[in-house]
């Protein structure tokens, strides 16, 4: 084990420290500067910082030439409230640090640690601290941020913690293992009128109505199913809070869910043409667009490979339970740039599920998680 205990209680005081400061995604500049303190003293050949928005890397380069391997892990928190007695709870109203991205940052800054007392003998590794992961925006500005140029990678590794699997076990297969989604808004608009005369109006609730039920009818099957299709109704709204206006304006909002992109291409079309039909018969004018974007993260075999090597080694116990997972993640958008995998790291069967208001990061995962990494990197660039 690289890390003495001492380090531990560093890394543990990092990662307290995060999460009493959460910051939402695209909000992410304390997280970022408290990250950047704790890398300067390693010394790594280079902090690149600001990528696609708050993003930091930091890169550690070997002394022969060899290959770029990614690490990469996330800064930003939820603005969901947290609900806990620990001392190091959130300070911040209504934002909390419920996913676990504390936690993953830590053990980047654990692999930091041990990359600046022995260097890879060739290649680089960059250990990439990316913003705004719960938006699906953070990895595709990342990736179209110019000073990305320097760090190309040719192999993208990451990790995410999963309450649910026995602590730390595990979770890991080649092929998609987190889903496509995207929030769908759709805005229907018509014309308002006296609550006393509603015929002289022209409102959506029928439209509202009817799509909602419409919508949640599009999903069909689960995980691993290559037709898996999910669409949740998320929130719907009428009107102005007043009895004297009959509604003329609405909303429906709806994250749709699929296995692969291809998939939620033809989800997409299939729920624009109920909108645009509930549209045509209530005379209303439609909208729609689109938010929180994620493409299907799939693992590639050669990628998965290194990282079941890293795990036999290591003594971590490890099989394809769970997987592919309905959730999503954006770093899928890696895997157009090298060949990428993610594994998913046991929180405790009983642990309290990821966005939970009680959920906290179990800190036994950051050795194991370090651990894991840097046999990645010894059995790839030594």
């Amino acid at each position: 084990m690289f890390l003495t205990n001492h380090d531990l209680v560093d890394l543990i005081d990092l990662r307290r420290d995060l999460h009493r400061h959460p910051e939402i995604s695209g909000e992410e500049q304390w997280t970022a500067a408290r990250i950047v303190s704790f890398l300067s003293p390693l010394k790594p050949a280079e902090i690149l910082t600001g990528l696609g928005g708050h993003g930091v890397a930091a890169v550690f380069e070997g002394a022969a030439s060899g290959p770029t391997l990614l690490f990469r892990c996330e800064l930003d928190a939820l603005p969901i409230e947290e609900k806990s007695s620990a001392a190091y709870r959130s300070t911040i109203p209504g934002k909390g640090h419920l996913c676990g991205h504390d936690g993953h940052s830590t053990i980047m800054t654990a692999l930091a640690l041990g990359l600046s007392r022995q260097l890879p003998k060739r290649g680089r590794v960059v250990l990439l601290f990316q913003p705004a992961e719960e938006t699906g925006a953070g990895a595709a500005a990342v990736i179209a941020d110019p000073g990305f140029r320097e760090i190309t990678p040719d192999f993208a590794f990451s990790l995410h913690n999963l309450p649910g699997l026995p602590l730390g076990h595990v979770s890991i297969k080649s092929g998609p293992v987190n889903c496509a989604s995207r929030g769908m808004r759709i805005a229907l608009s018509g014309k308002t009128a006296h609550a006393s005369q509603p015929e002289t109006g022209i409102s959506p609730m029928s439209a509202i109505a009817a799509l909602m039920p419409a919508l949640t009818g599009l999903s069909r099957s689960a995980p691993p199913a290559l037709d898996f299709r999910l669409a949740t109704v998320t929130h719907a709204s009428l009107g102005e809070k007043a009895f004297g206006i009959a509604p003329g304006n609405g909303e429906i909002w709806v994250t749709l869910r699929t296995l692969t992109d291809d998939g939620m291409d033809e989800l997409c079309n299939e729920a624009e043409a109920l909108a645009r039909s509930a549209a045509e018969d209530g005379n209303l004018d439609l909208d729609i667009t689109y938010d929180d974007i994620f493409l299907h993260c799939e693992n590639a075999p050669e990628a998965v490979d290194h990282l079941i090597r890293a795990l036999d080694a290591e003594g971590v116990p490890h099989d394809e339970r769970n997987l592919p997972m309905r959730g999503s993640e954006d770093f899928g958008r890696f895997r157009a740039i090298a060949p990428s995998a993610m594994f998913f790291l046991g929180s405790g069967e009983t642990h309290p599920a990821l966005h939970n208001p009680d959920y906290d990061f179990p800190e036994d995962l950051i050795a194991i998680g370090a651990r894991i990494f840097m046999r990645v990197v010894r059995d790839i660039l030594e």
